[in-house]
């Protein structure tokens, strides 16, 4: 039987890095349960090539740190939730405070919120990725009315559901990472 690459796993590619980055920085955040639920799939992608970045661990007036692991990283996963229908204050302080190393590189979503899902937020920063060359892949996960969604060991209600959003989303970062790893090996991206 044909494996079709909506249905299959992703492919692991250990050379590949996978920034996952947390971009909530606020007490009592519920990032550290989507983060955790989705870092489980990534490392079936990346083979433990996996970079958990979280926001609330630099300070953005000193991005040097930051900088050197957004450069490192051959794509990135937003874990972003929707704050007044858009995405957090310190996510884009990290991301202008950063700038070039996003360049040339594919980026997915992972939001969450309440009835939008975090859906707002997303587009918004999307808009903002592409302003960096960033290429946005438009497939993503979202958790509606997301403190509904996980039970109490930190497992989506409808895990198989979110496990092959979350799949599919790999597999799309996969071909991108690998096809923009390729062409930047042979050129750098145009600064």
């Amino acid at each position: 039987m044909h494996a079709d690459a909506t249905t299959t796993a992703p492919e692991q590619d250990p050379t590949l890095r996978l920034a996952v980055i947390v971009s909530s920085t606020r007490p009592g955040r519920f990032a550290d349960v989507v983060t955790t639920w989705f870092v489980d799939h990534a490392h079936a992608w990346a083979d433990g090539a996996v970079d958990v970045i979280d926001l609330r661990d630099f300070d953005p007036a000193s991005p040097t740190a930051l900088a050197v692991r957004i450069d490192a990283a051959d794509a990135f996963v937003f874990v972003v939730p929707e704050y007044n229908r858009s995405f957090p204050a310190p996510l884009k302080a990290a991301i202008d405070s950063v700038g070039v190393p996003w360049r040339g590189k594919p980026a997915a979503i992972v939001s969450y919120g309440g009835a939008s899902g975090g859906l707002r937020a997303a587009e918004q920063l999307n808009a903002v990725l592409g302003g960096l060359h960033v290429v946005s892949v438009p497939d993503g996960v979202s958790f509606h009315h997301v403190w509904h969604r996980f039970d109490e060991d930190g497992r989506p209600h409808e895990a198989e559901r979110a496990g092959r959003a979350a799949e599919r989303m790999l597999v799309v970062l996969g071909w991108w990472a690998r096809a923009l790893h390729e062409a930047r090996s042979r050129s750098p991206y145009p600064a």
